[in-house]
């Protein structure tokens, strides 16, 4: 099973010291070469992103910053794991490492079955 972790955290705190960056390399470079972590990356802040809305065939788009978030997502991952407990475990991980209050949202993704 495939799974996408999305971390979200309050916006304009301080930024990571060295010790957590390099702590969380070295997690990351370990989870990739164990084969189970796909994809991960930070976030820019959302005063450089924006929103795209359809709404009844109307397509508008929203610069940021997002002020109206309380949390936004700062970063994201995509994992697998053969059950949900493994998947718990396995962001619980990626949790202990942070030092900043932040939450994880974990979605299993749709895997399309073969033809």
């Amino acid at each position: 099973m495939r799974f996408l972790s999305m971390v979200k955290a309050k916006e304009g705190g301080p930024p990571p010291s060295q010790k957590a960056m390099d702590d969380m390399e070295k997690w990351v470079g370990e989870a990739f070469a164990a084969g189970w972590l796909l994809s991960a990356e930070g976030l820019l802040p959302s005063k450089l992103g924006f929103r795209v809305r359809s709404d009844g065939g109307q397509i508008t788009v929203i610069d940021g910053p997002f002020t109206e978030a309380k949390e936004i997502v700062g970063g994201f991952s995509i994992f697998t794991a053969a059950s949900k407990e493994e998947a718990v475990a396995l962001t619980r991980q990626l949790m202990a490492g942070s030092e900043q209050d932040a939450e994880c949202e974990v979605r299993q993704l749709y895997d399309m079955p073969a033809a």
